[in-house]
């Protein structure tokens, strides 16, 4: 039996279009994440790899088709660099997280906005018992 008759499946290669501009970032640990090395000048600092960093991204997408060691062992053989299953969905998941907190944190940040709108438009109409009358000079 050949792999086409088991319904094996090649992830397909990245492609060439867009590219994200990458940033420097700072080293906050020991280890070196996936996508990143040390800076030559400063150890304090990560530069990106940016052909890795692409080939995460794609990977991340593959994660929703195939499972996480199939898309590791593809990310190792794309990028030359190796990851372990157990840290490519250690990495989904932190990602995934912190955008989810990002997301709430910018709707609690609209609907705060929105709150205070509503009381400046109550202060300005000064409906209540009484107003405060600024003292004159």
């Amino acid at each position: 039996m050949n792999r086409e008759s088991l319904g094996y499946w090649e992830l397909p290669k990245p492609h060439k279009g867009e590219e994200r501009e990458w940033h420097v970032i700072a080293r906050s640990t020991s280890t070196v994440p996936f996508g990143y090395r040390v800076h030559p000048e400063n150890e304090g600092l990560l530069d990106p790899i940016t052909h890795e960093l692409e080939a995460l991204e794609l990977a991340k997408r593959h994660i929703k088709q195939y499972s996480y060691k199939e898309v590791a062992i593809w990310l190792t053989k794309q990028t030359g660099r190796y990851i372990s299953t157990t840290g490519l969905k250690q990495r989904v998941d932190i990602e995934r997280r912190r955008k989810k907190a990002a997301s709430i944190k910018r709707k609690l940040a609209r609907r705060l906005e929105k709150t205070l709108q509503e009381i400046k438009k109550l202060e300005e109409e000064s409906i209540g018992a009484y107003r405060i009358i600024p003292p004159e000079e």
